[in-house]
């Protein structure tokens, strides 16, 4: 069977070159999406300080979608970007520093006690994405513990300093499973479907309906209903926290 045309390794991807790889390689939808988890964490929180929200969702933007994804394209160019090795290492290098320096500011201006928040966040970004310790941290669990419910953990943190009160605690705990638990389910779209667009040559089967019906199957739609999927949670997700934000300000 002839191999089908090439399509893009991801559904936001643009062609390749230029300023277009500066943005496909910060996986624009996916980066909104898990700073929206710094968000949602931030509005279970008993007081929402705006300065320190947008201090936490600047750090995630840096350490996720520019230092993560930049360190992510370094192994392998799974993107397909013209980006230089020495600009990806700047990009990863520029995000993680600019987080990490927010987290320090943090630390001394909001409460020290941010101290394990911020080395947290400083290993587990490199650990992943670099796969220290032989994949140990690249894991399912891992990205969505990492992205997911730490993100929401933290927004929700360096707004409430502790708990205040039993509902806070029930609100917390749960906002921070559902972030856990929708990145989870980005994981497990997002895996076969890069699996489709990136490693298939080609795809060849029929499905056969009960009314007697044949349908030929392509990589195309296999692939249509899993993006169809992580566009809906990628635009549905940030509409959720910009809710419950606006709700709390």
């Amino acid at each position: 069977m002839a191999a089908e045309p090439s399509p893009r390794p991801a559904f936001y991807a643009l062609r390749p070159g230029g300023w277009r790889d500066l943005v496909t390689v910060m996986h624009p939808p996916y980066t909104l999406w898990h700073v929206s988890n710094v968000a949602i964490g931030a509005s279970v929180a008993a007081h929402v300080y705006v300065g320190r929200l947008a201090a936490a969702m600047a750090a995630f933007f840096l350490a996720v979608g520019v230092g993560a994804h930049a360190l992510d394209e370094l192994q392998g160019r799974p993107l397909g970007t013209q980006l230089s090795r020495r600009t990806l290492i700047t990009l990863a290098a520029g995000g993680l520093g600019g987080a990490l320096a927010i987290g320090i500011a943090g630390t001394i201006i909001v409460s020290p006690t941010l101290v394990p928040l911020v080395l947290a966040g400083g290993f587990i970004a490199p650990a992943y994405n670099l796969e220290w310790f032989n994949g140990r941290f690249h894991t399912d669990f891992w990205l969505a513990a990492s992205w997911g419910g730490f993100s929401a953990f933290t927004g929700w943190y360096v707004n409430a300093l502790g708990l205040h009160s039993p509902r806070e605690a029930i609100a917390a705990t749960a906002a921070v499973l559902a972030c856990f638990v929708l990145t989870t389910v980005q994981r497990r779209l997002s895996t076969p479907v890069r699996q489709l667009r990136r490693r298939t040559v080609a795809v060849s089967g029929e499905q056969h309906l009960t009314d007697g019906t044949v349908q030929h199957l392509s990589r195309d739609d296999l692939a249509r209903p899993l993006d169809g999927a992580l566009r809906g949670l990628s635009i549905g997700v940030p509409l959720l926290a910009v809710a419950m934000i606006a709700l709390r300000l």
